[in-house]
């Protein structure tokens, strides 16, 4: 029998998905599209990895135990995901390709697939070691659906096509940068976050300027 076993649980696992970021903070698309990645993906599990130092945003991150915090509060209770905080455990960059590896380590049978934006998947050739990320998992890409109701064509690198599959997603104008803002400017935050991580934001006094 192929897969790796998952102890406590009594199954083995043969198909495990990774969905990184910044989650800075989480919102209502980020759950959305892990919920449609585990299903459509047919998930054992899929790993939510909070970024630890983020080598390839410009601006500072919000602490990781805030983010951390955050993406517990809203990714908990939905079926087969877990938060994982190997990248903010980790000492120095967070590279996904670390990630990939010591997952891969962890269940050597295992089919990794990788959830991207279509954003971040055009970026990935920019990526630390991307041909190695491509060897140890599927990239499964989000679909974008555009004003005009069409979906943006993302094109993967050529030559790695057979690497990358795509992910029917529904339709929600939501990102972290506009919900700074929103912050920021004082509006309200509902529906683009759960009640429990604006409370969180309130809380904490969390991304008050712009």
């Amino acid at each position: 029998m192929s897969g790796s076993w998952c102890a406590g649980t009594g199954f083995e696992l043969k198909r495990i998905g990774v969905f990184g970021g910044a989650f800075d903070p989480p919102h209502a698309a980020h759950v959305a599209l892990a919920r449609v990645a585990v299903a459509e993906l047919e998930l054992d599990e899929l790993h939510v990895v909070p970024t630890g130092q983020a080598w390839h945003k410009q601006r500072p991150l919000s602490p990781a135990k805030h983010r951390l915090a955050m993406a517990r509060l809203a990714f908990v209770g939905v079926e087969r995901v877990l938060v994982d905080t190997c990248e903010i455990e980790r000492a120095g960059p967070s590279y996904s390709v670390q990630t990939l590896s010591e997952l891969k380590a962890q269940h050597p049978q295992a089919d990794l697939f990788m959830v991207l934006g279509e954003d971040q998947a055009r970026a990935l050739p920019s990526w630390k070691q991307w041909q190695e990320i491509l060897r140890f998992a599927i990239i499964c890409v989000a679909e974008r659906v555009g004003s005009t109701g069409t979906v943006e064509e993302f094109v993967a690198p050529k030559g790695y096509e057979s690497r990358f599959r795509r992910l029917p997603m529904p339709t929600m104008s939501v990102s972290a940068t506009e919900i700074r803002a929103r912050i920021a400017a004082r509006q309200g935050l509902a529906p683009l976050v759960f009640d429990s991580v604006a409370r969180y934001i309130d809380n904490h006094h969390l991304y008050q300027t712009a």
